[in-house]
């Protein structure tokens, strides 16, 4: 995932502005499992967005999915 953000930065498309505000990337082993699947979460659904406006094509359902699931482990990271 983070070589197709790459890709996307490359190309002109997508910011991903709420993953790069998580400070996180595959490399920081210090951080929690709970951290890591929230941000892997948070850059697929930036990733999907940026491959679809269209909220009902299957990218679209990807976005609403992923941001569904960053919110679960929001609670995940409090315990």
């Amino acid at each position: 995932m983070v070589q197709m953000k790459k890709f996307f930065e490359e190309n002109g498309q997508g910011e991903f502005a709420q993953y790069q505000s998580l400070q996180i990337s595959p490399i920081h082993v210090h951080r929690s499992k709970a951290e890591h699947k929230h941000a892997i979460f948070i850059l697929g659904k930036e990733i999907a967005s940026v491959m679809t406006l269209d909220e009902f094509s299957g990218p679209g359902r990807t976005q609403v999915r992923m941001q569904e699931l960053a919110s679960r482990t929001v609670d995940e990271m409090m315990h």
